[in-house]
């Protein structure tokens, strides 16, 4: 079976610099999703500085990987929908329009994030995306959301 590509990955160029998922943001988290069955999972390792008090990560940062993770998902399933690669023209990215994160316990900065995504609707140019995110196999936090597709002025090299 040939290696997965990450979803962030199969972005082009222009599209590739959000402080989330972006590979060619330096300083960026750069989140990498890729599919499992019907969802699409991501595992993240918080660094020492993503702490809110000693030992716990910072709810901010919870927040930021759903929203990436969401988006990348939404978009992945929009292709998958149409029958296309990602790197198939027109291009299809997806931005929040709303973000709901429950923060159900204290997550560990020593232990990965795992999130997995499913996507609860897809219909026209907006998808929902419910994400969990677990860390030492306990659901430490969940998130909703609502994406839209970006405008196709906004996915042109700039």
């Amino acid at each position: 079976m040939p290696e997965q590509i990450a979803i962030q990955d199969q972005y082009r160029d222009h599209s590739s610099h959000c402080y989330g998922c972006g590979r060619l943001n330096e300083h960026g988290l750069q989140i990498k999703s890729y599919w499992d069955g019907d969802q699409a999972v991501c595992r993240f390792q918080p660094r020492p500085y993503h702490t809110a008090v000693p030992g716990y990560v910072y709810g901010g940062l919870i927040a930021s990987v759903i929203d990436c993770h969401g988006t990348g998902t939404a978009a992945a399933a929009a292709y998958a929908a149409e029958g296309r690669p990602m790197d198939s023209e027109p291009e299809l990215r997806y931005v929040t329009a709303s973000l709901h994160v429950d923060y159900l316990r204290p997550t560990s900065i020593d232990a990965p994030l795992e999130l997995r995504g499913r996507v609860t609707e897809l219909k026209g140019r907006k998808a929902v995306v419910e994400v969990t995110v677990t860390a030492n196999g306990q659901v430490c936090a969940r998130g909703k959301v609502v994406a839209v597709q970006a405008p196709a002025d906004w996915l042109k090299d700039r």
